[in-house]
Parts: structure tokens; sequence; C-alpha cells
């Protein structure tokens, strides 16, 4: 058997046999792909449900069958959710974690753009440990890089080994060929399963837009303030614990809970570490005043 032909078996095996776990995912104004992680439970990424989820969310199996989901449990700074659905005979998918899954090891992309047809790419698994920011601007880790192409749509769908088992989720486009996908490692069953039992998870949300440390300094050079380290307000969200604190946009924030900030991430530590007593404060810089506020978050945020 040649390299071709032991390709296209491959692909051939890949199709018969994880495909008919592997759904389309479609809302009213959304399309993507999701798998089958267990008897009436979809994965699939949670910027697919981000648009047209509150107007119901249809899933396609590989037969054809049409079935309409509820969201049951949304993650969305991990971008992952699971979707409650009658899967019918669809099997569920094998797990093998993310270990084996080194540069240089052939992988499988298998999707079901919006319900439009399964389709399988084959590729290698081009660097690990890789990161990027997910829909809410946290910093997903550990991501698998991978060269299988994707069509639109083919987020949340599973990258698989030569065995079929699962070794990622696809969830991120970087262009020029290259993809990443959340690796099947144990963290991720362990947030299946929490979001399966409709738990969804609860982080602090200060509510503002950001710019970060350099375009500070530029605008606040600009309009001749000193220059200082920190993230600038670009806006406060309405009714949010930022504008319920008086935070405005234009202040710059230096230290949250006492550490300095520089980064989106340092921001987000500071909003974990808060999550325990509900209460932030933060340095800020209004103009050339040094100035503390004090961020307690709503009791929804909390519990």
């Amino acid at each position: 058997m040649t390299t071709i032909e032991g390709l296209q078996e491959a692909v051939a095996g890949v199709a018969g046999g994880v495909g008919k776990s592997v759904v389309g995912v479609a809302g009213r104004r959304s399309a993507g792909s999701g798998v089958v992680v267990a008897s009436g439970r979809v994965l699939t990424n949670a910027h697919n449900l981000w648009r047209g989820a509150e107007e119901g969310v249809t899933v396609t199996f590989a037969d054809g069958r049409t079935a309409e989901a509820k969201p049951l449990g949304i993650d969305a700074d991990a971008d992952v959710a699971i979707l409650e659905v009658d899967t019918g005979d669809a099997p569920v998918i094998a797990w093998n974690g993310a270990a084996e899954a080194g540069i240089g090891a052939p992988v499988f992309a298998v999707a079901n753009p919006g319900g439009r047809g399964l389709r399988v790419t084959f590729g290698l698994v081009s660097g690990t440990e890789r990161s990027f920011r997910g829909p809410r601007g946290r910093r997903i880790a550990e991501s698998i890089e991978h060269t299988a192409p994707l069509l639109p749509g083919s987020s949340g769908g599973p990258v698989v080994d030569g065995d079929g088992h699962l070794v990622g989720i696809n969830t991120h486009r970087l262009g020029e060929g290259f993809y990443l996908a959340i690796p099947a490692d144990d963290a991720l069953k362990r947030r299946v399963d929490t979001l399966s039992k409709g738990e969804t998870p609860k982080r602090l949300k200060l509510g503002v837009a950001i710019a970060p440390a350099d375009v500070a300094r530029k605008l606040r050079r600009a309009v001749g303030l000193p220059e200082a380290e920190g993230l600038l307000v670009r806006g406060v969200e309405e009714g949010s614990a930022a504008e319920g604190a008086g935070l405005k946009e234009g202040d710059l924030i230096t230290q949250a809970g006492g550490k300095d900030v520089r980064t989106a991430d340092d921001l987000y530590t500071a909003l974990d570490a808060a999550a325990s007593d509900g209460k932030l404060a933060l340095n800020v810089l209004r103009g050339a005043e040094e100035l503390t506020v004090n961020v307690e978050f709503p009791r929804s945020q909390k519990e």
C-alpha cells in the first residue's frame, strides 16, 4: 500500500467512525460544529452560541436527522459549551487526551459546518502549549496548533488521532493554514462534566473596555500627561460593577488588589482572586490625580 493509499484509508476510516459522532450546530445567526460526548450531550464552542442561542439551536446529525437543542452549560471564557439534545444512536466519541499529541503527530479535523455535511481533513500537530484570547478576552492556554484545513463553521468540531480518539476541539483560526484546538485533557473533561450538569461557572466581570499599556502611554503623552504604566479604560458598560464604583472612560488602572496591572491577564488574575469576597480595590490615575476605586460586584456574579 502506498502512502497516499494509506492516507486515503485513514481519512475514510475517520469519516466512517468519528463522523457519526460529529454534528452541525446552527442558530438563526450562527453556524458551527460539535461532537457527542455523552448520551444527550453535545460539546461545542461557546462562540457558536452567542448569536441566536436564545432563539433556539438546531443540531444536525450525520444521518441527516435534526433536533432542537438547549444550551445546558456555557463557559464563554474557556469557549466551550454543552448542548442538551436527543442524540439518538449517535455514538459517544472516545477520549485520548492531548498528552500524545506532540509536534509532528498526525491528526484529523472533523466537522459538519452548520449541518452542511461532513468534512474530514488531514494535518500535523505543528505546535503545542499555544495560547489565544477567548471571546471575552481571557487567555486560553495550552492549545494545540495543527495544519488540518478547516472551513468556516468548523469550530466546535473534534480533532482526532488515527484511531479516532479525541485530541482537541477546534476553536480558532490563525490564518496561513494554521489552526488552534482546545486540548482534550483532564481539565476539559472536568469542565465538560460540570457544564453537563447545567453548572455554568461564575467569574467576576468588571465591565470595562480597555486599551493596552503601550496605547495608554501614547494617549497620555498626546494630551500632555506624564507617562504611566497601566490599562486605559476606553469605555464603561452601563449597569456594570465598574460604573457602580465610579470608574470613568479615560481612567488608567495601575493596580488591582494591591498588585501592578500591566496586561489584561494581570486584571483577570486580580478579578479571580477577588471572587471569594466580591470586592476589588483599584488604584487609578484620573488625569494626574491618584484615586482608589473600590469595586463591589453584584451578588449574581458571586453565586
